[in-house]
């Protein structure tokens, strides 16, 4: 038993050569020495052929015992019946057929469903149970025959039906870490996108509505508003590509925006109506804040000066970002007025919170007591050794 657990992770070709090795064995060999031992009492001496024959009409079937469990097991608890009944085997040395039939029981409750596997236990115990109170008045009585055919089955019915019921709970499990996997994915492209889009539409529209309002008085300063349009809606479909292109090839088009990116992004929330100064204290050297945690910091800023674009402009904002050995701290504060959010959070501050809730860190996000709005995040790191 110990070595057919040890032949599932074998390619099939090699499960069948095991198998085919084990149906020599356990017929040619066990089952066809215990048919040629003698009764105790006088009976059946057949030729040594015929026990042979016996022996490996009870073995051999384990060959195929993979892909016809059921008649297989049937097979070798009927053979092993009628050997028992008839004497070609004494019943003392039941225990060799006990190892075929333990086998394709085990095979049986691995392979199939726990209903139908315990139908086909159930009526192949009753087989062996009746060939062995044929002749229980030598070793055992009638009760004791079944007792040993249930410890012929049992055992093996059941190490089967455990292992059955373990690859089924590591199938579950593996499912739903794909399914988790999915989601997670799913959730960040959906977070760079809505970070992506909603900075770069909030600027174009900004920068449209003063084109539009200048068009006639002012062409030149229309001009220059359509040209910051054009410059940033070519910005925002090279970061689409970089997403759409680590969500279908796993490489990006561009490098991940970081803390060496912030001082562009201020550059451009200028463009909006909004002046962020922006203050990036570092107590670590270049490259020590890992490429992810550097993500997440340049879109919580990104989001937080979105938000004041759209909600506060003009008004003067003010973003913090503090590198220290372990962690990453950012404020980002404005003077603004906006509305007050109805119940929840928008997607903006759900994303902020769930970029921060994936490194471990603390976020907070809400009115200020002398007006305006703050967002804080801490984001820790480990230190690359």
């Amino acid at each position: 038993m110990t070595a057919l657990l040890l032949t599932r992770r074998l390619r099939p070709v090699d499960l069948y050569i095991v198998d085919a090795v084990l149906a020599v064995v356990v017929g040619g060999m066990l089952c066809a020495y215990a048919a040629l031992e003698s009764p105790l009492h006088g009976g059946v001496r057949e030729p040594a052929w015929v026990s042979v024959l016996v022996g490996l009409t009870i073995g051999l079937p384990l060959a195929v015992r993979r892909r016809w469990p059921v008649a297989v097991a049937v097979t070798i608890s009927s053979a092993a019946a009628v050997a028992l009944i008839t004497g070609l085997i004494p019943n003392f040395a039941a225990a060799a057929p006990a190892v075929a039939i333990g086998l394709s029981f085990y095979t049986v409750a691995v392979s199939m469903p726990p209903r139908r596997s315990v139908v086909c236990a159930a009526g192949c115990l009753t087989v062996i149970s009746l060939g062995l109170a044929t002749t229980a008045g030598d070793l055992w009585s009638g009760g004791g025959a079944v007792g040993y055919g249930i410890v012929m089955i049992a055992p093996a019915w059941l190490i089967g039906w455990l292992i059955r019921e373990r690859r089924a709970l590591a199938a579950r499990q593996g499912e739903h870490l794909v399914r988790q996997a999915a989601t997670e994915e799913r959730l960040r492209v959906a977070r760079e996108l809505h970070d992506v889009v909603a900075h770069t539409m909030s600027l174009i529209v900004v920068k449209a509505a003063v084109a539009n309002h200048v068009a006639e008085a002012d062409p030149r300063e229309a001009g220059a508003a359509l040209r910051v349009i054009e410059e940033t809606g070519r910005n925002a479909l090279t970061d689409i590509r970089r997403v759409l292109g680590v969500l279908r090839e796993g490489t990006p088009y561009a490098p991940t925006p970081g803390l060496d990116e912030l001082p562009g992004l201020a550059e451009q929330a200028a463009i909006g109506g909004v002046d962020v100064r922006l203050d990036v204290r570092r107590e670590e050297p270049d490259g020590a804040v890992p490429e992810s945690v550097g993500l997440a910091v340049y879109r919580i800023v990104q989001e937080a000066v979105t938000n004041v674009v759209k909600h506060a402009a003009p008004a003067a904002c003010r973003a913090t970002v503090t590198v220290t050995p372990g962690e990453v701290r950012v404020e980002v504060t404005d003077d603004g007025r906006r509305p007050v959010l109805p119940a929840g959070d928008g997607h903006g501050l759900t994303g902020m919170r769930e970029r921060v809730a994936l490194h471990g860190g603390d976020f907070r996000a809400g009115p200020r007591a002398g007006g305006g709005f703050a967002v804080t995040a801490r984001l820790p790191y480990r230190v690359a050794a």
